[in-house]
C-alpha cells in the first residue's frame, strides 16, 4: 500500500476558488482532501493543479519515441496527451500505430492515442502504408484508443465519401469523437463538415474563422507549436468561451519540448490577463472531458494526477505526479526510460541518388507558383517569382531567396520532384529531411544540386533523419525509427536537434525552426501551394499543377 501527503493551495477551477489542503493519496488515487487554515491562499505553500494536458499532439513531431517524450514532458507538468500517432502510421501502417501504444505502456504517463482517419492523407502522395475502415475500427475499440484521428479528408467527409463516411460511423458506434482538420473552412461546407460529426479544430489561425467554429459546436484547440503557432490570434477565447477551448501543440520538436511545454501557455495566458481559472479549465480540464480521459481532476476518488507549481503567473513545475506517483520533481523527470527494449520498425527502399536527378531544364519563362513559406504558420502562400536561369537549367536564385525544393519517394525509386521556394533564407548548402508531413518521403531545400544531393544521401543511408550540408561541414541526425524518431534520451535529441538546427541558420536560414518549416511544405492538406513526391500540388483546387520537366 502506497501512501502519500500533500500540501499547498488547491486551485479548484471549476468552483472558482483556492484554498490551502492537504491532500492524501492512497493506491493512487485520492484519498481525501482536508482543509487547513480557512479559504484564503497561504503563499508560502505550492499552488495545486490537475495536470496539464496536450489535447492534439504528434508524438513522432517530437522526434521521440513514447517513452522519451513522457520523460521530458512531466518535467514540465504533462501528464496526459492526446496523441494522433497518424505519422507513424503513414509509414508502417498499424505495425506503427501497435508500437507507439506498447511502448507508451512502459512508461507511468496517460498516452491516448486516436485511430488515424487518413492513412495515406491524400491520393496525391506515396505513402508507406494504409488504414481502411475495418482497420480503424479495430483500433478503435482499443481501451487506449479514444477517439477519431483529425479528419483531414475535409472535401471526403463533406462530399460523403463511403469510406471517410465509415470511419466516423466507426467513432460515433463506439461512443469517440472525431476530430477535425478544416484550415479556413467557412460558411456552408463548414456547416455540413460540423453535422457530419466532426467536434474539433486545432487549424483556426484567425479568430473570425475559431467564432465561426463555436458557434457551430466545435470545440477550437489553440495550437503553439515548433512552426505553426496560433496563440496570438486566438487567445481572446479563453475568457469568451472557456467551456470550448482546449491547448496543443501539435508538431513540437525536441529542443522546443525540453524547454517548455503547456505550461508555457499558460503563463502566457496569463500574462495576457485572462482569468486563471479560464486557463487552468482549457489546459487541465476540458480535454478530459470532451475525450472521457482517466485524468484526475483534483476530486476524492480521482486517479493522482496533480502538478504543484510555485506560483500562477510562470507556472514553474515543482513536481509532478500520475496515479499518485511522483515523475518529476524540479526540472528533472524521474521516470527512468534505459531498460525500455526497443525493436525498430521502418520502411526506407531507396539507393542513393545523383544530382542529375535533380537537373530541371530551362523551357522560356518559369510558369509555376513558388511556394511562399510562411514563419510560424502552416499555411504558404502561392507567389509569381521566378528562379534563376542559367546553363539551360532552373537553379536556386539565393540573392532573391528563391531557392529549389525537391520531394524524393523513399517507398520506391521514382522520378524526383522538383519545385521552388521562398523565405528559407539559405545562402549557401541545403537541409533535408525524412519527416515531411504526412507521407514522410524526403524533403530537401538548397542553393545547388551538389548541396541538395549530399544532404539527401546523408538522409538515405542512414534510412531516415535530418541533414544539414555546408561548404565544408556535414550534420546528421539519424531517426532510425519510421525515418521520424531517435531512441535515444530525450535530452540527449534535444541536444543534437539544437546543433542542427543553428547548423541551419548559420547557412542562412532566418527561419526560427528552418526543419520544422521544412517538414510542412509537403503537407497537402493545408494551402495553398506545397510539394509531394508526385509535384508540385495547388491546395486550393486541390489537384496538381502541369508537371514540371526533368
Amino acid at each position: 500500500m502506497s501512501f502519500t501527503v500533500i500540501r499547498g493551495n488547491l486551485v479548484d477551477a471549476l468552483a472558482r476558488n483556492m484554498q490551502p489542503v492537504e491532500i492524501q493519496l492512497q493506491d493512487g488515487k485520492i484519498s481525501s482532501i482536508l482543509s487547513l487554515d480557512g479559504p484564503v491562499p497561504d503563499l508560502s505553500l505550492p499552488f495545486i493543479l490537475p495536470g496539464f494536458i496536450d489535447a492534439h499532439v504528434h508524438i513522432e513531431s517530437s522526434m521521440l519515441i513514447p517513452s522519451a517524450f513522457a520523460a521530458l514532458a512531466v518535467t514540465h507538468g504533462t501528464v496526459a496527451t492526446v496523441s494522433d500517432p497518424h505519422e507513424i502510421a503513414n509509414v508502417c501502417g498499424m505495425e506503427g500505430v501497435k508500437f507507439m501504444i506498447e511502448n507508451g505502456r512502459k512508461v507511468p504517463f496517460k498516452f491516448y492515442f486516436g485511430a488515424p482517419s487518413c492513412v495515406p492523407a491524400t491520393v496525391f502522395e506515396t505513402a508507406g502504408d494504409s488504414l481502411d475502415a475495418d482497420q480503424v475500427r479495430s483500433l478503435l475499440e482499443m481501451d487506449e484508443v479514444k477517439y477519431l484521428s483529425e479528419m483531414m479528408n475535409f472535401p471526403g467527409a463533406i462530399a460523403g465519401d463511403p469510406e471517410v463516411i465509415a470511419k466516423m460511423d466507426a467513432a460515433k458506434a463506439l461512443g469517440k469523437p472525431v476530430d477535425g482538420h478544416a484550415p479556413g473552412l467557412r460558411g456552408e461546407a463548414l456547416k455540413t463538415y460540423v453535422e457530419r460529426g466532426i467536434s474539433t479544430d486545432h487549424e483556426c489561425f484567425t479568430l473570425d474563422e475559431a467564432l465561426e467554429k463555436i458557434a457551430l459546436g466545435m470545440k477550437v484547440i489553440i495550437r503553439e507549436g515548433s512552426a505553426a503557432k496560433n496563440f496570438d490570434a486566438l487567445h481572446p477565447l479563453l475568457d469568451r468561451y472557456p467551456a470550448m477551448v482546449m491547448f496543443c501543440s501539435d508538431d513540437k520538436h525536441p529542443d522546443s519540448l525540453a524547454a517548455g511545454h503547456i505550461n508555457q501557455l499558460c503563463a502566457r495566458a496569463v500574462a495576457e490577463g485572462h482569468d486563471v481559472f479560464h486557463m487552468i479549465q482549457a489546459a487541465c480540464i476540458n480535454p478530459v472531458l470532451h475525450y472521457g480521459l482517466d485524468v484526475g481532476l483534483l476530486k476524492i476518488g480521482d486517479p493522482g494526477d496533480l502538478v504543484l507549481v510555485d506560483n500562477l503567473r510562470d507556472f514553474s513545475v515543482l513536481a509532478t505526479y500520475i496515479n499518485g506517483q511522483k515523475v518529476a520533481e524540479k526540472g528533472k523527470t524521474l521516470i527512468d526510460t534505459s531498460s525500455i527494449n526497443i525493436q525498430p520498425i521502418n520502411r526506407f527502399e531507396i539507393g542513393e541518388i545523383n544530382k542529375e536527378e535533380l537537373r530541371l531544364p530551362a523551357f522560356g519563362n518559369y510558369t509555376h507558383p513558388v511556394i511562399g513559406c510562411k514563419d510560424g504558420q502552416l499555411i504558404t502562400d502561392k507567389l509569381e517569382l521566378s528562379p534563376l536561369q542559367k546553363d539551360g537549367t532552373w537553379q536556386s536564385d539565393t540573392q532573391n531567396d528563391v531557392l529549389k525544393m525537391v520531394v524524393v519517394n523513399r517507398y520506391h525509386q521514382a522520378p524526383v520532384a522538383i519545385a521552388f521556394v521562398h523565405a528559407f533564407g539559405l545562402k549557401t548548402g541545403a537541409i533535408a529531411s525524412s519527416v515531411a508531413h504526412d507521407s514522410h518521403n524526403i524533403v530537401a531545400v538548397g542553393v545547388d544540386d551538389e548541396s541538395l544531393c549530399k544532404a539527401i544521401n546523408l538522409v538515405i543511408q542512414e534510412k531516415g533523419g535530418v541533414s544539414c550540408v555546408g561548404s565544408n561541414s556535414e550534420w546528421m541526425l539519424p531517426l532510425p525509427i519510421g525515418g521520424l524518431m531517435s531512441a535515444d534520451d530525450g535530452q540527449i535529441v534535444a541536444e543534437a536537434y539544437t546543433a542542427i538546427d543553428l547548423a541551419a541558420k548559420a547557412l542562412g536560414s532566418t527561419l526560427s525552426a528552418p526543419f520544422m518549416s521544412l517538414s510542412f511544405m509537403a503537407l497537402l492538406v493545408i494551402p495553398h501551394v506545397k510539394l509531394s513526391d508526385k509535384g508540385l500540388f495547388d491546395g486550393d483546387a486541390f489537384n496538381f499543377y502541369q508537371p514540371l520537366q526533368n
